[in-house]
């Protein structure tokens, strides 16, 4: 299992990152007894992310090369791209090592003679 992005640069004017994910549940759709139904949605875990913030849920309504909707199995491996254009993107910092502060003695020590 790799945490690196599988692909990490420039397309177009764009800048593009592609993490791996897998499809771990399938919400089933449902439509409440006030208010609007729910599409059926996907939790896909995206290597890569912290912890906390690794589910990610969509719907689960793709289209196929023809045009035909498509639905996610359970297991799936997929992509997870984000992208955005250069115009909203800086330079990385590099952050500098450093040592790390020693502590010093207290001041109202007692000294041995």
């Amino acid at each position: 299992m790799s945490l690196k992005p599988k692909d990490d640069g420039h397309h177009g004017n764009k800048v593009v990152v592609i993490l791996p994910g897998t499809v771990e549940e399938i919400i089933p759709a449902f439509t409440p007894a006030i208010g609007h139904s729910q599409a059926e949605k996907v939790q896909i875990a995206v290597e890569g992310a912290e912890a906390l913030y690794r589910e990610i849920r969509v719907d689960n309504t793709l289209h196929d090369e023809a045009g035909n909707p498509v639905s996610l199995k359970l297991g799936a491996e997929v992509e997870v791209t984000i992208e955005a254009t250069s115009e909203v993107t800086m330079p990385h910092k590099k952050t500098e090592s450093k040592e790390l502060a020693r502590p010093t003695p207290l001041a109202n020590e007692k000294k041995t003679s």
